[in-house]
């Protein structure tokens, strides 16, 4: 008796994995369709939506909370001048080597 109870215990843990990996079947037809007059009062909540999204105004503003806690990003160093570039090229100090 003691192995019918081991043997349906068994069955039971190696079946749940593969009983959740089913598919959800659905045997029932969907809902009826919606009426003409739910199309149009649909339609006319999207239009209405839609016109709403176009009254938000755009953000100009900086969204940066930090904004006001960074200093300004460095200015670039000007190009080096050329009469520097053709210049006699540094000569160098005489050491006494190591």
């Amino acid at each position: 008796m003691k192995l019918f109870r081991m043997a349906a215990v068994l069955l039971a843990v190696l079946a749940g994995p593969a009983y959740a990996q089913m598919p959800n079947l659905n045997l029932l037809q969907d809902g009826p369709s919606k009426t003409p007059e739910e199309k149009a009062a649909e339609a006319e909540r999207d239009r209405a939506y839609k016109e709403t999204l176009k009254k938000i105004p755009d953000s100009k503003a900086s969204n940066d909370p930090w904004g006001g806690m960074r200093s300004d990003p460095p200015k670039p160093s000007a190009a080096p001048k050329a009469s520097a570039a053709t210049s006699a090229p540094k000569k160098k100090s005489s050491t006494t080597p190591n």
